[in-house]
């Protein structure tokens, strides 16, 4: 049990069974009336973004979230299979948790494990991954009816948009949150 007085930004909150974390929150004083707390929720598993607010005062229930980095080993079937590295305790996690992460995901890689009492709730990549290029169609001078961007494959099987100076084998950065290509790695 957390009081508003201890909100804080990335405290997990569990309301009506679902996890919600505070990502923003203000202590509001009125010239009448009591005191309240106006918070913005994220919900932990949906992505869904909330406002609520709380009476000054308040009790409400906190969820502890276990986060620890983790190193994927190998894809089982439709399940992930991720190591601690501190225990060497192995743990399958379904694709649909995993997500949109797998696209970028490559055997030995570190990624944050979120857990709460032993149920994974998301996998988190960095911010950005060094892949290489699969495969890519050779860019044609003059070609730039497409802005100058042509479809490369990487090796994890996402295919996302590059500009027309790449070639297959070149080893790019690239943005776990939204596919983007960020530049290229010698």
């Amino acid at each position: 049990m957390a009081s508003t007085a201890d909100f804080k930004n990335g405290l997990v909150l569990n309301l009506e069974g679902q996890l919600w974390t505070i990502t923003e929150f203000q202590h509001v004083k009125p010239g009448k009336g009591p005191a309240f707390v106006r918070t913005t929720l994220k919900n932990v598993l949906s992505g869904k973004v909330v406002d609520k607010t709380f009476n000054a005062g308040v009790k409400v229930d906190t969820a502890t979230v276990d986060k620890r980095d983790m190193t994927f080993l190998y894809k089982d079937g439709t399940d992930f299979v991720f190591m601690d590295g501190d225990t060497y305790e192995q743990i399958h996690i379904p694709a649909q948790t995993v997500g949109s992460a797998a696209d970028y995901l490559l055997e030995n890689q570190v990624a944050l494990v979120a857990q709460n009492e032993g149920v994974v709730l998301y996998v988190e990549l960095p911010a950005s991954v060094e892949l290489v290029v699969q495969h890519t169609d050779p860019g044609l001078q003059g070609d730039r009816s497409t802005g100058g961007t042509k479809p490369a494959t990487l090796e994890t099987g996402a295919e996302i948009a590059v500009p027309l100076f790449l070639n297959t084998g070149d080893k790019i950065k690239v943005d776990t949150r939204d596919g983007r290509y960020l530049g290229r790695v010698n």
